[in-house]
């Protein structure tokens, strides 16, 4: 998990990578959920919220994704 301000400092390009990161994650725990192999559910809250990091950082630099 990130924090913003190590967001900030990411450059363009490695902040896109890692909002891709982030959502390719999100998906692979949503499918695991979705078959019952998921024993930590709580991943599944943290990888959103590391998803809405990432958009937040992006607007805030008018970053459009």
């Amino acid at each position: 998990m990130s924090k913003p301000i190590e967001l900030r400092e990411l450059p363009e390009a490695e902040l896109r990578e890692h909002l891709a990161n982030a959502r390719r994650e999100l998906f692979g725990l949503r499918f695991q959920h979705a078959t019952g192999e998921l024993e930590n559910t709580a991943s599944l809250r943290a990888a959103k919220k590391e998803i809405a990091r990432s958009l937040t950082v992006a607007s805030e630099r008018g970053i459009e994704i």
